[in-house]
């Protein structure tokens, strides 16, 4: 069979797929069934899940929040986030996801772009807002998340003040708002190319889609617990692993954050069954010291994005999993391919939900298919209205371009083979993936372009020395006539500029950047020189970020508590 068999739907009726309606249908049948939980926290159940959902949702109808509006969130896993979320769905509004370590222009761009006026907001992060007060135009309010009393939060000009438990009205009856499948159910930014980042929007009947895939492929059902490490800020925490878990009547275990040094152990301690890994994050669990205790849990399947090849069987053999799975997908599309549960091939991402989408393996010039075994690009559509992205938001020459001979082009290069299994092969697209996470080479070289010493600037990717399809960043720097210029003091100006994750490794001046005809950077050649001679590595040089000083320190004093508890 060259296809993945007929998804077992557990909700058949697309008028239902909605987030928080799925929720409302759990809290009358099984209210008291354990649901989200936060590390070892007590779970919250079914029941009282859905009524601070409600409660949440009057508390925001009476900040002024109206159906279509756009509700950021800026949160660190949590519980809190779920419910904030899943409460702006229950009135129609759109939840947009803010990545915690965005600052500056960063943070300004997406605030701005979405045009939301409402942002649920850490205390840790406050700092950052503040610092971009002045450049956040449409932004009105935020709610603190974190403890505290609004005496404790910076003082702001511009920005109204309160505190997330008191945006708990007393209601807790559903509020009511009418909600269709095809409405708008979050905004997601991911990296842009030739551009800023662009917001994807999902209707609500995209996100359901994703998560009964997911549920399908992971032979999901309630007696399983989803561990979720990877941040809610992606789509593949929340939409990927809780929503699954909310289809079956499932347990999720939020955790604070992925170790691949105690992976084994939270997942011993959260009773684990399924869980997912992104991008390096399985290299980087695989490189951990081999114990006896890798295989004491329960845990029995593993979703990569990607398993990579080379140790995605000795990783299952080694923590005692029944599968390692892997599929194919995007923010804009979902899962257009996934690997059968009880088949396997190596380096493989599946096969195609024919049910559901259309795929072609096409020349990038022409758009015309290939045949089985040649590299192209893959394009995507639709066999079914509302399960695809509407667009980018505020971006409709952007929507056009991806769409353009009525496919959605990924700009990634895959390959079929005969027997109907595609393969990834690389990115086709300007987009740099680090840590798992897609970083827009055009907004970092905004941003760097801004130092006082730099001319011109390419962003570009070179390959990590991990496993996964791993990116490290790479900027090619010309710089004005007689700037004095050292790497480390041009770090440390990033570090204030950028989120950690998107400050470059290597650094390279050049007296020239590669110009096409029409004066337009030439990347690919900047891309096949590498690491040049000339190429300053602040890895070998010994400098280290201070999130990396500060992630370092956290890791002491944990290895320090868990020696003191025995």
């Amino acid at each position: 069979m060259s296809e993945y068999p007929p998804l077992r739907l557990a909700f058949p009726n697309r008028e239902e797929w909605i987030f928080s309606r799925i929720l409302e249908h759990w809290a009358r049948k099984a209210p008291d069934r354990p649901f989200l939980q936060f590390m070892e926290d007590a779970p919250l159940r079914y029941g009282e899940v859905d009524r601070r959902v409600n409660r949440l949702a009057h508390g925001l109808l009476a900040a002024g929040v109206r159906k279509g509006d756009r509700v950021l969130i800026m949160l660190p896993n949590s519980v809190e986030f779920m419910l904030i979320w899943w409460a702006a769905n229950r009135i129609g509004a759109i939840e947009v996801s803010v990545n915690n370590a965005y600052k500056g222009y960063f943070l300004e761009h997406l605030v701005n772009d979405s045009g939301g006026e409402i942002m649920v907001v850490a205390r840790d992060f406050l700092e950052h807002v503040r610092a971009s007060e002045d450049n956040l135009r449409r932004l009105k309010t935020l709610v603190v998340y974190g403890g505290g009393s609004t005496a404790q939060v910076p003082v702001f000009r511009r920005f109204g003040v309160r505190l997330l438990e008191d945006l708990y009205a007393s209601r807790e009856d559903p509020p009511g708002i009418p909600l269709s499948h095809r409405d708008l159910g979050a905004i997601m930014y991911t990296s842009g190319t030739t551009g800023p980042s662009k917001g994807v929007m999902m209707p609500n009947a995209q996100c359901h889609l994703l998560a009964e895939c997911t549920r399908d492929l992971t032979r999901l059902s309630a007696d399983d617990v989803y561990f979720v490490s990877t941040p809610l800020y992606h789509a593949n925490a929340p939409v990927m692993q809780i929503y699954p878990s909310l289809l079956v009547g499932a347990r999720a275990v939020i955790w604070s954050r992925f170790s691949a040094s105690e992976w084994v152990d939270q997942i011993r301690r959260a009773g684990a069954t399924v869980t997912n890994l992104l991008g390096v994050m399985m290299d980087f669990v695989f490189r951990q010291r081999a114990r006896p205790e890798d295989t004491q849990h329960g845990l029995r399947v593993v979703l990569g994005q990607p398993a990579p090849a080379a140790i995605a069987l000795d990783f299952k053999k080694r923590f005692g999993l029944e599968r390692v799975l892997e599929y194919y997908g995007m923010t804009e599309i979902g899962l257009v391919t996934m690997m059968p549960y009880d088949e396997y091939r190596p380096g493989s991402c599946g096969k195609v939900v024919s049910e559901w989408f259309e795929l072609r393996v096409a020349d990038p010039e022409t758009d015309e298919e290939l045949p089985p075994g040649q590299v192209g690009e893959l394009l995507v559509r639709p066999k079914a209205p509302g399960v695809f992205n509407q667009g980018y938001w505020g971006m409709p020459e952007k929507s056009l371009e991806a769409l353009r001979n009525v496919w959605y082009h990924t700009g990634d290069g895959l390959k079929r083979d005969g027997d109907g299994y595609y393969y990834f092969v690389d990115r086709m697209r300007d987009v740099i993936r680090r840590r798992g996470v897609n970083i827009s080479s055009f907004d970092v070289e905004r941003v760097i372009a801004e130092h006082p010493a730099v001319v011109e600037c390419a962003a570009v990717a070179v390959p990590s020395e991990f496993v996964g399809g791993e990116d490290e960043i790479k900027v090619c720097l010309v710089l004005r006539e007689s700037a004095r210029f050292a790497p480390e003091a041009f770090l440390a100006w990033c570090e204030e500029k950028l989120p950690y994750f998107a400050v470059p490794r290597y650094v390279e001046v050049l007296p020239e950047l590669p110009k096409t005809p029409s004066n337009k950077v030439q990347k690919f050649p900047l891309r096949q020189a590498g690491i040049t001679p000339g190429t300053w590595d602040r890895v070998k040089a010994g400098y280290q970020l201070r999130e990396e000083i500060r992630k370092a320190e956290a890791r002491r004093q944990r290895e320090r508590e868990r020696a003191e508890s025995g």
